[in-house]
């Protein structure tokens, strides 16, 4: 096993998609795909990343609340990233310091994808009509399932196609940057609310 850019690229996953990685991670691992720790390819494990992963199936293919719910997400994927860093590191016998370094790399690149996945969403959520998202969130799921199984396979791969994608994901953010200026303000006006009337002196 690779494992630097196999933190990278799960990071990376993660950042998109976090239950469906360890998901896929835990499929993966079952069926002997490749090497995948022990700790991520428990019953447990599997249950609750698939019942959270069913939940964000759907919320994530509607307009607006697909961004809250990445609000959300902020914290809680690039911390899953660094677990599934720190479990292949683990897995891969390395000192602690270097466990550390694969657990803040797999956050870092998972903070980075996310930071992507959820500023073309605001600019997509700009554009008024629901197929956009429906259609994005499932090439997103693509992707994490292909640079999960490549990453199992050929990690030094699934690194390149994951620089490639995070390069790409820079550009559609400076090309959508007007659209993503739009999402934000049209999300703000969705949650104002109108101030009370003043009594009537009279």
């Amino acid at each position: 096993m690779e494992l630097a850019p196999t933190v990278i690229s799960t990071g990376y996953a993660a950042g998109i998609n976090a239950y469906g990685t360890v998901v896929l991670l835990n499929l993966l691992g079952r069926a002997g795909f490749g090497d995948v720790p022990e700790p991520l390819t428990g019953d447990a494990v599997l249950i609750g990343a698939a019942v959270m992963y069913a939940i964000e199936f759907v919320t994530d293919k509607v307009p607006y609340l697909d961004s809250l719910w990445d609000v959300g997400h902020t914290v809680i994927r690039p911390a899953v990233a660094s677990l599934i860093g720190v479990e292949f590191a683990e897995y891969e016998q390395v000192s602690a310091a270097e466990e550390v370094v694969s657990g803040g790399a797999a956050g870092g690149t998972s903070l980075l994808s996310h930071g992507i996945k959820a500023g073309v969403r605001l600019g997509i959520n700009a554009s008024p009509e629901p197929a956009s998202n429906i259609f994005v969130s499932l090439i997103e799921d693509g992707i994490v399932a292909v640079v999960i199984a490549l990453v199992l396979a050929e990690p030094v791969i699934a690194l390149a196609v994951v620089l490639v994608l995070l390069a790409m994901g820079i550009g559609l953010l400076v090309l959508l940057r007007k659209a993503i200026r739009r999402g934000l303000k049209q999300r703000g006006a969705r949650g104002e609310r109108d101030p009370p009337e003043a009594p009537d002196p009279g």
